[in-house]
């Protein structure tokens, strides 16, 4: 079963891969308020057609004006995706309305939530998730002037629960963040679910257990909380415990809410908790990077080395987002995902690596970045570092480019002097291919080359599995002893996908699927 589903995941992240984050963000988004302004038409969810068009439009100027605004004064980048993220999910967070003081109230919270990307913000890095901040600030307002408005949360009806469900678990399984915001779902659920039976109960009324069941699970704002805003990789920790551990603190406070003074500490202000939490794990900065020396690996892997401005801290195998803005970028955006091939004792010292010959904007904009520019770093995350215990037998399986997390950390077990009973099986499209030869034989550990051609000049300990493509048997053949180690795949999907049968004997899988390369 869970061959299959890894198989299955690795398959959709390389489609939905493809397109960037920020756009696959809006246009779910867009086609959620498609089918809430259908749904409207024929009277199914709470406000009517014209306030939805009228709130969306007055919010999507309200956000994108105060970016324009913002990112002028700080000479940043245009960002116009990002404003109308979050004027969307304020248009499902706050209540539609034609009344010109309740727009006023839409207009003061699009505002400061554009605003607090830039205003709390940590060294580059906004703290809050920035919809929240706008509806929760225009909520505390509204204790003094209720027309104005305040959150509602409309979004959490019972005919928008099966579209919201399935365009998140879609953004959750691009984001490799559907097991984190289960978890949320589930806590919140079973809080708020207790707490309706409590307050039936002191109430003196009977407890219908499956209608409450359904009350919470689709009736409320739970699935779009956890898939579009709890999600948001900015305001995250960087490591799965730590995320584990936000999402628990929002579901908790999300399901049953606080009263504080004359307002409930409800579903924004309990995400603001998660996100100060998430924040004071981590204390994130942004990084910046000078490119140093670029330099050919093989006649399609070029290499970046880079010297960080500030120190910062990452673990072998974990992945850094590298900003690179320019003009015209196409459907992937200005941001893409490395791993991070330098060790930690590498530091000021920074390198990536990445596929060359792709017709993206990206990678054209990347290649044109001259020795001395300077490129921003969002962000380090990633959950694939060796086992904590030494001794346990480890296989490595890298397709490609996929070498690059396996380089970062056996460069930190050389610099630490560690010793680990670890196989690298290295599958590339020609042996002329083979990147990071020399990290790898510092490292002393055997290596299986798939390779269609027969490399000359194999180094100590590394053999050639021969000229078939690999797929499960091949790999079987290669690593008898595959049970008794734990698995790690960085590559395609398509390769995790083909390799899902033979993996799944292994003691664990961990994979680092590349999506959309």
């Amino acid at each position: 079963m869970t061959t299959t589903l890894t198989a299955g995941s690795t398959r959709v992240l390389g489609l939905i891969g493809r397109v960037s984050m920020y756009r696959l963000v809006m246009f779910s988004l867009g086609l959620l308020a498609l089918i809430a302004l259908v749904l409207s038409f024929a009277g199914q969810v709470g406000p009517q057609p014209l306030e939805l068009v009228v709130s969306a439009v007055v919010l999507a100027l309200a956000c994108a004006f105060t970016d324009l605004a913002a990112q002028s004064l700080l000479r940043m980048p245009r960002r116009l995706e990002s404003s109308l993220i979050t004027a969307a999910i304020l248009l499902f967070v706050l209540r539609p309305t034609l009344e010109p003081i309740g727009l006023a109230g839409l207009v003061l919270a699009g505002v400061v939530a554009s605003a607090s990307k830039y205003l709390l913000a940590w060294r580059g890095r906004h703290i809050f998730n920035p919809a929240a901040t706008g509806a929760a600030v225009l909520t505390i307002v509204s204790i003094w002037a209720p027309d104005l408005g305040s959150s509602a949360w409309w979004v959490g009806s019972p005919w928008m629960a099966a579209p919201v469900l399935v365009l998140g678990v879609l953004l959750l399984v691009r984001t490799d963040k559907l097991p984190v915001v289960v978890t949320f779902w589930l806590v919140a659920m079973t809080v708020a679910f207790v707490r309706t039976t409590v307050q039936f109960q002191s109430a003196g009324f009977p407890v219908d257990v499956p209608a409450v069941l359904l009350q919470v699970a689709f009736s409320s704002p739970f699935l779009f909380l956890g898939a579009f805003m709890l999600s948001e990789p900015l305001t995250l920790p960087p490591r799965r415990a730590q995320q584990y551990v936000v999402a628990v603190v929002v579901g908790a406070l999300a399901g049953w809410p606080l009263a504080v003074g004359a307002i409930t500490l409800g579903q924004e202000r309990a995400l603001l908790i998660g996100n100060l939490v998430a924040f004071l794990f981590c204390l994130r900065a942004a990084v910046r990077l000078r490119v140093e020396r670029r330099r050919d690996l093989t006649p399609t892997v070029r290499e970046l080395t880079f010297h960080a401005a500030r120190p910062f801290s990452f673990s072998p195998g974990q992945y850094l987002e590298l900003d690179v803005p320019h003009r015209r970028p196409d459907g992937r955006g200005t941001r893409r995902e490395f791993s991070i091939a330098s060790a930690p004792e590498d530091l000021p010292e920074v390198r990536i690596a990445f596929k060359d010959g792709s017709q993206s904007s990206y990678k054209k904009a990347l290649a044109a970045v001259e020795p001395g520019g300077t490129l921003a770093v969002t962000g380090v995350w990633g959950d694939f570092v060796l086992p904590a215990r030494p001794t346990a037998p480890v296989l490595m399986v890298a397709a490609g480019i996929g070498v690059t997390p396996f380089v970062s950390q056996l460069r930190h077990l050389a610099a630490t002097g560690q010793r680990r009973d670890a196989v690298l099986a290295y599958v590339v499209s020609g042996s002329d291919e083979l990147a990071f030869r020399d990290d790898i034989v510092a490292s002393g550990i055997p290596v299986v080359v798939f390779s269609p051609d027969e490399p000359v000049d194999l180094p100590t300990g590394w053999v050639w599995a021969g000229p078939d493509r690999v797929d499960a048997e091949g790999l079987l053949r290669a690593v008898p002893d595959l049970a008794q180690r734990a698995a790690y795949v960085s590559g395609p999907p398509r390769l995790i996908a083909a390799l899902a049968p033979a993996l799944g004997k292994a003691k664990s899988l961990t994979t680092d699927a590349f999506a959309g390369y």
